[in-house]
């Protein structure tokens, strides 16, 4: 595909298509991480990780290759950046419901972690380590059930 005949909206939607691949519940759109797309001769999406050591950037930019090699783009460069360091607070509301549907209490500024199951506040953390360095392990004292948070970064 030429790269005149390509918008930034078109981008935009082709790349919200584009799962995080920790929580693919979650696109890459949703957890704010596409912090700009640009089109001259090629296009150049730039994308800011969740944070520095994240294990799943790489897999992230070769998605992000794929999703636009999909729609015959040809010229595709990656920019990572690391300032402003990325932040829960970026992450859009439509992607905090998500992952409250999906069973992953979403980040809050509140001391008060609500159950994504029973929406109950009586939770404790169980450990501050999930199954990603950017979730937390709790459980419900109502229903029982454990779930993790997003943590806040």
């Amino acid at each position: 595909m030429v790269v005149d005949t390509i918008s930034k909206k078109q981008v935009y939607e082709w790349l919200a298509d584009v799962p995080d691949p920790e929580i693919p519940v979650l696109s890459i759109l949703d957890l704010g991480i596409v912090r700009d797309v640009t089109i001259d001769d090629s296009v150049t999406v730039t994308l800011a990780p969740t944070y520095s050591g994240c294990p799943a950037t790489e897999a992230i930019e070769s998605s992000v290759h794929s999703a636009l090699r999909k729609h015959g783009v040809g010229e595709i460069l990656i920019e990572r950046v690391l300032s402003p360091p990325w932040t829960t607070d970026w992450i859009s509301e439509e992607g905090r419901e998500k992952l409250l549907r999906y069973g992953i209490a979403p980040p809050t500024r509140s001391q008060d972690i609500a159950c994504p199951q029973c929406t109950s506040l009586k939770t404790e953390l169980v450990s501050e380590f999930g199954s990603t360095a950017c979730k937390a392990s709790w459980r419900c004292t109502d229903c029982l059930e454990p779930f993790e948070y997003f943590k806040c970064l």
